[in-house]
């Protein structure tokens, strides 16, 4: 039996989805929102934690990379375990998962097959790369911005302040303003607000 954690913050698709695998005789299957994930990976058995890529802009995808597969104890290879649905024109969420080592993708526009297949191959310890995200994998190696910079980033595109970034993410402000000012430079900005504009408008974000 295969034991999946989905994570989604939407609920009609995270009940779809979860619906969806749970008719699968190998696979069973729990879902969960972003803020209940961090709890549910530290206790729950997994084999393959599902992850939608848009979470990301609040819940780290390192923290849920580090996942574990045999509850207590952790594996090497946790990260590996993870396998993320990415939008074709969001490079820059495709390049947050690689950076931690995620082992699958799936497109968010693929047939629901593709979701099976791809937590049967992860699951198998396979790597899994869905068909139509081959252009995205070219324009996420484009990303100029590092996993942390691209969190930092849409953090503060939803309107987190210096200060709530860094209580977020167990940083110093001084830290955060570092990060900051390295996003600027890296993607030719003038401020934070151009760099969030520029980020957008290249799908990084």
């Amino acid at each position: 039996m295969i034991r999946v954690l989905l994570v989604h913050d939407v609920r009609i698709l995270r009940c779809a989805l979860a619906a969806l695998v749970g008719r699968e005789p190998d696979m069973a299957i729990e879902a969960a929102p972003a803020k209940d994930a961090m709890r549910l990976v530290r206790t729950l058995t997994a084999d393959v934690c599902v992850v939608d890529a848009d979470v990301t802009k609040r819940s780290p995808l390192d923290e849920l990379a580090g996942f574990s597969r045999t509850g207590a104890a952790r594996t090497a290879d946790a990260a590996q375990r993870l396998l993320v649905l990415v939008s074709q024109h969001c490079p820059g969420a495709l390049r947050r998962a690689l950076d931690v080592g995620a082992r699958g993708f799936v497109c968010k526009d693929a047939l629901p097959e593709q979701l099976v297949t791809g937590i049967r191959r992860v699951a198998a310890g396979e790597r899994f790369v869905d068909n139509a995200l081959a252009g995205t994998f070219l324009r996420a190696s484009e990303v100029p911005l590092s996993e942390r910079e691209l969190t930092v980033l849409s953090a503060a595109a939803e309107g987190a302040s210096v200060g709530e970034i860094a209580r977020h993410l167990g940083l110093s402000t001084g830290t955060v303003r570092n990060y900051m000012s390295a996003i600027t430079r890296k993607t030719g900005a003038r401020n934070r607000v151009d760099a969030i504009r520029i980020s957008q408008g290249a799908g990084w974000l």
